[in-house]
């Protein structure tokens, strides 16, 4: 008798190739982009990291071998490195099976405030990203920062401000900027910030009374922040950059579910500049 097709054999969904509900142990083989967000070492050799990849989103994978295998692996599976990978897709973790660099961004490696930037915006993504629901538009934000603080002399806290209010916007998590947050009246001018800090959003005069007054050039700075698609456009002064500095931080805490360990190297780093 003739034998059918694999996927057929035992699989419920009558597809022609092997279908990952009926083969949960089947693995198929991928070629991404991906910029590494996370990296820990696991048992002897191996290496567990987490991958923003332009194609499948926030994935987790192991690299057997890892820290043995430079024909392999070499030093592409450091933070923030831009590959090309060939990975194994199935459930639970991913097996990486090669990685080709194509940046580790050295004009940032120099530099410990630069890294301070591009390890937080790292840390930031994966806490902020659902796993394996890929989102071209995040992949190229992040891509954009790194090769920004990669090309410039200085890491500009403006620049982290512009990525932090982008992000949430494409995540749908960013602060009403237009109304007040409470009872949705327009705002014209400035707004303030919930005294008690139990609004994330803008609030107008008589809902923010006794709260933290923000000028209204900040609110405009962000709202140009969420129109201008390239890094360097948009400068905040000293105290621009503490209102809003302030009303992201309140929203990034609402929605982070964990304590970003980057974040404390980065004020570090920001205290000693």
């Amino acid at each position: 008798m003739e034998r059918a097709p694999f996927s057929f054999m035992r699989g419920i969904c009558r597809i022609d190739s092997i279908c990952r509900r009926c083969y949960p142990d089947a693995m198929m083989t991928s070629r991404c982009e991906a910029i590494v967000i996370g990296s820990m070492d696991y048992r002897e050799a191996d290496k567990i990291v987490t991958l923003f990849t332009l194609e499948h989103g926030k994935l987790k994978g192991i690299a057997r071998g890892a820290k043995k295998s430079i024909r392999r692996f070499g030093g592409a599976l450091e933070l923030f490195a831009r590959l090309r990978l060939e990975i194994g897709l199935k459930e639970g973790l991913v097996q990486l099976h090669g990685a080709d660099i194509v940046t580790v961004f050295p004009g940032i490696r120099t530099d410990l405030k630069k890294i301070a930037h591009a390890g937080y915006a790292c840390d930031l993504s994966d806490a902020l990203l659902p796993e394996g629901l890929s989102n071209s538009r995040l992949f190229r934000l992040l891509a954009a920062y790194l090769e920004h603080l990669d090309r410039s002399s200085d890491a500009d806290p403006s620049d982290r401000r512009f990525f932090e209010i982008n992000l949430l916007n494409v995540l749908g998590y960013r602060p009403l900027l237009e109304q007040c947050a409470l009872c949705a009246a327009e705002l014209t001018g400035g707004a303030w910030l919930n005294p008690a800090g139990e609004v994330s959003g803008l609030l107008c005069g008589e809902c923010g009374r006794g709260g933290r007054r923000v000028a209204g050039t900040t609110v405009n700075l962000l709202k140009r922040s969420l129109q201008t698609g390239r890094f360097g456009m948009i400068g905040f002064s000293p105290g621009e950059l503490d209102e809003g500095g302030m009303l992201l931080d309140s929203a990034i805490t609402e929605h982070v579910q964990r304590p970003l360990k980057a974040l404390s190297f980065l004020r570090e780093m920001e205290e000693k500049s």
